[in-house]
């Protein structure tokens, strides 16, 4: 952006009086897949107590919406750089709400699994479409900033509103509830944004490359089952010949990326330090942390015996640091740098991380929440600014591909992070002694052991409930440990990766 086209972009934004109003429909969205995320971990007793999955399928219920999500992202981000994101954002969040009822109406694991997929095909449109429709609405950069951090900051307040509603609803009604509550969210969405949303494009977009959204997909699918696979159950020759298809599935996507005219994703983004170094941080980030994420609403029901409203409260100091971090994390990024706040952020996450290492059976709230705040603002700054670095990195007409390079580094994350760590807390659960009489299905679960033990004699019941729930909090102490080496790595990688790297100043 040159200095004399500045003054006529601030110009622009003056004319635009209906810029924050459009940007409060676009938040809407990101309430909706924030919520969405987080009462399903809340759901995850209920759901395994009805549904009776496999060990096996309680992971793929957690984590097939970041597989589809993470390999369908860049090409729905590009598609609505084509076809315009205003168009895909309604379509999108139409097909979401309705998808929300056949997850609350799955009647076994096999159909929740497929009901979260098909949720990732209609999620993936969500997230691009409104950071990119933030870029096109927000020219002056410290605007832009602000947006940004109202973006993040409503997706944190999502992870508080959806453990205390969904607890609330568990309380009262059935488990399927909880997902129902997307509906108003959605409805209120299109009816407003339909009549406040500019629409928006790349004016010279070339075709939508079928054959690179089918690479993307495979690939991204096909990589992250393998790691998935051969965490859960080593290397075997199906997993192994996955994680070929989908490596050779992602080289042909970006080497048909380089020779394309006009690419599906302009590959050449990765060039530049400060897009690279914020995505690798992303991804990184999410990875850590989402062991504790998947994991917490178990150990603070199933473990410490708190109803699912309490549980809810119990996790709200992550959201309330995160909001208050993701609202100043622009200003701070100025101030000071982006290597600094980014840097700093992780570091804390890490720290907080390392603290839950100590975590036992009766481990007391006030050393729990402590670290969740931390945990909440040190996520705030890292996100809020990696994301202004990325939006800041391309032209207004690539916006939608490049929020989805950053979402898909998220959903990726969170798709590896459940796959590994959740491993290691799942290795860690079923290697449990429990007493003679211990049915063999109460090994696939903390749920599941909860529910076996309705059916034992109260003495062996107990015993075996002792057992089990102290192998959950060891492997949750192991993937705590193994987060916060995450973090504190990746907060020593952002320091080197971002130098130099700054926001910019309104012109």
């Amino acid at each position: 952006m040159t200095s004399t086209l500045q003054p006529a972009h601030a110009a622009e934004v003056e004319k635009r009086p209906g810029r924050w109003l459009a940007l409060s429909v676009l938040v809407l969205a990101v309430l909706l897949v924030a919520v969405d995320a987080t009462v399903l971990g809340l759901a995850t007793p209920y759901i395994s107590e009805d549904l009776d999955p496999s060990g096996t399928q309680l992971l793929w219920i957690g984590d097939v919406y970041s597989f589809v999500i993470a390999g369908l992202l860049v090409s729905m981000g590009s598609l609505g750089d084509r076809i315009g994101r205003k168009r895909i954002l309604l379509g999108g969040a139409t097909a979401f709400g309705a998808i929300s009822v056949l997850n609350a109406y799955a009647t076994t694991p096999e159909l929740m699994i497929l009901a979260r997929a098909l949720l990732g095909v209609a999620g993936a449109t969500l997230m691009p479409a409104t950071l990119a429709l933030i870029r096109n609405l927000f020219h002056d950069p410290r605007e832009r900033s602000l947006a940004v951090g109202v973006w993040g900051a409503t997706a944190s307040a999502g992870t508080a509103v959806g453990p205390i509603t969904g607890g609330f609803l568990l309380e009262h009604f059935w488990w399927g509830s909880v997902f129902l509550i997307n509906l108003p969210v959605m409805a209120v969405l299109v009816l407003v944004g339909i009549r406040t949303l500019p629409e928006s494009r790349n004016p010279d977009p070339g075709p939508w490359d079928l054959l690179s959204v089918v690479l993307s997909l495979v690939g991204m699918i096909g990589v992250v089952y393998a790691v998935k696979e051969a965490a859960t159950h080593g290397v075997t020759g199906p997993t192994l010949a996955a994680g070929l298809l989908g490596a050779a599935a992602l080289y042909g996507f970006v080497h048909r990326q380089l020779t394309m005219p006009t690419p599906l994703l302009d590959m050449r983004l990765f060039r530049r330090r400060g897009f690279g170094g914020a995505v690798l941080a992303d991804l990184l980030t999410v990875l850590g942390m989402s062991g504790l994420v998947f994991f917490l609403s178990q150990y603070l029901q199933l473990v410490q015996d708190r109803r699912p409203f309490e549980a809810g409260l119990a996790e709200l100091p992550a959201a309330v640091g995160a909001v208050a971090a993701g609202l100043v994390a622009g200003r701070a990024a100025r101030r000071f740098s982006v290597r600094m706040v980014v840097s700093g952020g992780l570091a804390a996450v890490g720290v907080a991380l390392a603290a839950l290492t100590t975590l036992d059976r009766s481990t007391g709230y006030p050393v729990l929440g402590a670290a969740l705040l931390v945990v909440g603002i040190g996520a705030g700054f890292s996100f809020t600014v990696t994301a202004d670095v990325i939006l800041s990195s391309v032209p207004r007409e690539q916006a939608g591909a490049a929020s989805a390079v950053s979402e898909t580094a998220y959903e990726l994350g969170a798709a590896l992070g459940i796959a590994l760590l959740g491993s290691i807390v799942t290795g860690a659960y079923r290697a449990f002694t429990g007493p003679t009489g211990t049915p063999a299905r109460a090994h696939e679960s903390l749920g599941a052991a909860v529910e076996a033990a309705t059916e034992m004699p109260p003495h062996t019941a107990q015993q075996m409930l002792a057992a089990a729930r102290e192998a959950f909090v060891h492997g949750l102490r192991l993937a705590s440990g193994a987060g916060a080496a995450v973090l504190l790595a990746t907060a020593v990688a952002a320091w080197f990766l971002l130098r130099g790297q700054r926001l910019e100043n309104a012109g």
